[in-house]
């Protein structure tokens, strides 16, 4: 199967552009925006950017990527039920190749949609690993961890992770290898602990969900007699390297110590909303703790989209709706959480415009009906735009998506469709 064929060239010239309020002129040179604003020089690649407005491409922070093969899949059922009748019988029966495609797909979906970056946690590594590098874009990706208590199967999992971490560690510039442990009802606190040392040792992120549902929590307090944050404090498991995704069910203690930690936390609107957590994250008390807040999608299976113009809406619509308030977080501060925060959380000189930063960026098209009027250009792209406004995505310095064409994007989706019809049938 083909890759997603970059269009690449060492330099871009963006003319005419929207960008901070006026019409300027975009230089990129390899991987980097070498300068705003300057005259229009040659360049190997030329984009017209009039009726277009440039900004920075999406961090996906919480992803279970190659699940767009379980898009619609089961839908609409209890929690337990669906999980435990149509997601994890069909899950056993993945490849690396079934991986590989599903994670192509996602990032087609990613491309077509704005995201340039990804945090992900599922099976078979390397067939993420392959999507990823052929697709262009950036990704942190770990394998899952799952030992449910068996020191046997503990062993088994710490000799994966460093026989991955070893064999993957350089395999592209644009990825990242980190620990995906998956939750504490999953995984044992010795195994916990293993991977907290190791991920000091490599100074790797850790990616974990993290009080997620009420029954999380009770059960933790049942078991260990604290809450989930408490007990991974008491173990040693909370660090600026520790990505908490889901987060919901947090006491004020329990964000004390997050914030203590430099934890960075990872909101999923649409899918705690479509699982039906019971309630929402608490925005305002992680904001004022002074916690780095990111925002993420979850997979497709408890989503149904990578999208993160929805991801934004939702975001904004929830806290404003929980709060019984209209002022409880910003245009601003929703599309930070899509930007800046997630390029500091994973580490990426990006999530801005700006000279001497990584060539991640996108033009939306402003004269989509959704972008018309622009009274004020983020608010329109937090509340009213959608995937469809994006024309041009932009990542490392190679244009991946132009005049929202990528190639090989149909023989992507027949593949993915093909392979997620026969995983079910088998």
């Amino acid at each position: 199967m083909c890759g997603v064929r970059t269009m690449g060239s060492s330099s871009i010239l963006i003319k005419n552009v929207f960008f901070d309020g006026k019409i300027t002129n975009i230089y990129i040179e390899d991987d980097k925006i070498v300068e705003i604003g300057g005259p229009k020089v040659e360049a190997e690649a030329v984009i017209d950017g009039r009726d277009k407005a440039a900004i920075p491409s999406f961090f996906n922070a919480h992803t279970h990527a190659a699940m767009t093969l379980f898009r619609g899949y089961g839908d609409d059922l209890p929690l337990q039920e669906w999980l435990e009748t149509k997601i994890w019988p069909t899950e056993a029966k993945l490849t690396e190749e079934d991986v590989y495609v599903g994670a192509k797909l996602a990032c087609l979906e990613m491309i077509k949609s704005g995201t340039t970056f990804f945090n992900d946690m599922y099976w078979h590594l390397r067939g993420s690993l392959r999507a990823v590098d052929e697709a262009g874009i950036r990704a942190a990706l770990s394998s899952v961890v799952i030992d449910l208590f068996n020191p046997e199967k503990a062993e088994e999992q710490k000799k994966m992770v460093k026989e991955e971490f070893e064999k993957y560690k350089d395999f592209s510039e644009r990825i990242q290898i980190v620990l995906g442990p998956h939750a504490i009802y999953t995984v044992s606190k010795e195994t916990l602990e293993w991977t907290a040392e190791f991920a000091e040792k490599n100074n790797l992120l850790i990616h974990f969900h993290l009080s997620e549902t009420k029954k999380e929590v009770d059960d933790c307090i049942k078991q260990y007699g604290k809450r989930p944050v408490e007990y991974l404090d008491d173990i040693g498991f909370l660090s600026e390297r520790f990505i908490a995704c889901h987060s919901v069910w947090l006491s004020e203690r329990e964000i004390e110590l997050l914030a203590k930690n430099d934890v960075t936390v990872v909101n999923n609107p649409t899918s705690n909303m479509k699982l039906s957590v019971g309630d929402y994250f608490k925005y305002q008390d992680l904001k004022k703790a002074g916690l780095n807040i990111c925002l993420g999608t979850d997979g497709c299976a408890s989503n149904n989209s990578l999208d993160m113009f929805g991801e934004m809406k939702f975001a904004a619509l929830l806290q404003k709706f929980g709060a019984n308030n209209p002022t409880e977080i910003s245009a601003k501060e929703v599309f930070d959480l899509a930007t800046i925060n997630g390029a500091k959380a994973f580490r990426v000189d990006a999530g801005v415009i700006r000279e001497e930063k990584k060539a991640d960026l996108l033009l939306v098209d402003l004269k989509r009906p959704e972008m018309t009027p622009l009274h004020d250009l983020t608010s329109n792209i937090v509340y009213s735009a959608n995937a469809y406004c994006v024309d041009t995505t932009i990542c490392d310095g190679k244009i991946l998506m132009q005049n929202r064409k990528v190639e090989w994007e149909n023989e992507i989706i027949e593949n993915a469709e093909k392979v997620a019809q026969d995983l079910v049938r088998r």
